[in-house]
């Protein structure tokens, strides 16, 4: 063997070795944290360092609903990752990558015939990188490294991009299952809502957020009436049910920054962030609307007839400027409401009750 032999293959040796290390890591890096977003953006980080590429993006699949959603990026502009969301084209590149379940590269956009994603070509990507991540035969996700000029990618550092798809499918998964394990601790079983435990936490760390940046902060607190004579004629297996109908229909109204918690028996709790009093009315009015119109359209099985809840609102800082205060203002209020007539929302200004 020649001494050119030798030293070739010394090199190829020791760029192997390299790859490895390089790979080592990468699997070190998305495998050190439970928290899904981290390891997402880990995943990405550590494989354009390692393929060289400039930009890329990772995304999740939703095999049941053939859709992607966009959860990490990088080197992209904000007119090619402002649509979070897509579902998969017929036809397309992510389909292929899909199908086949095998890393899929494109040396050349404008070479390639069937490549016609208008968006992509805007961005001027001119050649990428498909890697699917694949956790026991099911595709989680599908990473996406990009480059803005044609290239010759490197097969053996492809061939150990598919490992690196191994362990990021892997974290994935964990931080998935560790997400869905935390949600289930702080969520009511029966209607879905948060929890009691979850709002103490999330109404302390709101209540400080809207003094730290001087935004207002309102709370509703609404009680469903006669809820012991509706268990009382109909069941309490009936009552589960309305309570069920409770968390779906209050969903339905609030809106997507509001966060609702079921506080305990029958008793339901909204938080508004950067929300006034005269909007938090406006919205307790929707909820006590929506509950005595969809309850009585959709009495549950059992009952002859729906519910009506009544409601208090209070606000920060218009009504109390400590969190302990705005609590009870509002659960007074909520029982005003309950012992002057019912299916009422009260708030001060309406009672014309001095603020504190």
């Amino acid at each position: 063997m020649s001494q050119c032999d030798c030293n070739s293959q010394k090199e190829s040796l020791e760029s192997q070795v390299k790859g490895l290390k390089d790979l080592i890591e990468v699997a070190k890096a998305v495998v050190s944290t439970l928290d899904l977003d981290t390891v997402l953006q880990a995943i990405l980080t550590s494989a354009m360092r390692f393929a060289g590429t400039p930009a890329g993006s990772v995304a999740l699949y939703y095999d049941a609903r053939r859709e992607l959603s966009l959860h990490a990026h990088s080197g992209l502009t904000a007119d090619f990752v402002k649509k979070e969301r897509w579902e998969v084209t017929p036809g397309g590149l992510t389909e292929q990558v899909l199908l086949a379940g095998e890393i899929f590269y494109i040396e050349d956009t404008q070479q390639t015939p069937f490549f016609k994603n208008p968006i992509a070509l805007k961005e001027g990507i001119r050649s990428l990188v498909c890697v699917p991540l694949v956790f026991q035969e099911r595709i989680v996700g599908i990473l996406y490294l990009d480059d803005f000029e044609p290239r010759c990618f490197d097969r053996d550092k492809l061939n150990l991009l598919s490992i690196l798809a191994s362990f990021a499918a892997m974290a994935i998964h964990n931080a998935t299952l560790h997400k869905r394990t935390k949600l289930l601790a702080i969520t009511d079983s029966l209607t879905g809502l948060h929890n009691h435990r979850y709002f103490k936490q999330y109404f302390r760390q709101e209540m400080a957020r809207a003094k730290r940046y001087h935004k207002p902060f309102s709370i509703i607190m609404m009680d469903v009436d006669d809820f012991k004579s509706y268990n009382d004629s109909f069941g309490h297996a009936t009552g589960d049910r309305l309570l069920e109908l409770m968390g779906e229909l209050i969903l339905q109204t609030i809106r997507s920054v509001d966060v609702a918690f079921r506080y305990g028996g029958e008793e339901f709790i909204v938080l508004l962030p950067e929300t006034r009093l005269d909007q938090a009315i406006l919205a307790a009015e929707r909820l006590r609307d929506s509950v005595q119109q969809g309850t009585a359209k959709r009495p549950v099985d059992g009952a002859s007839r729906g519910v009506t809840v009544s409601i208090g609102v209070a606000s920060y800082p218009d009504n109390a400027d400590k969190m302990d205060e705005l609590f009870n203002i509002v659960d007074s209020l909520l029982y005003l409401a309950k012992r002057r007539g019912k299916n009422k929302v009260y708030h001060q200004e309406s009672l014309q009750i001095p603020k504190k």
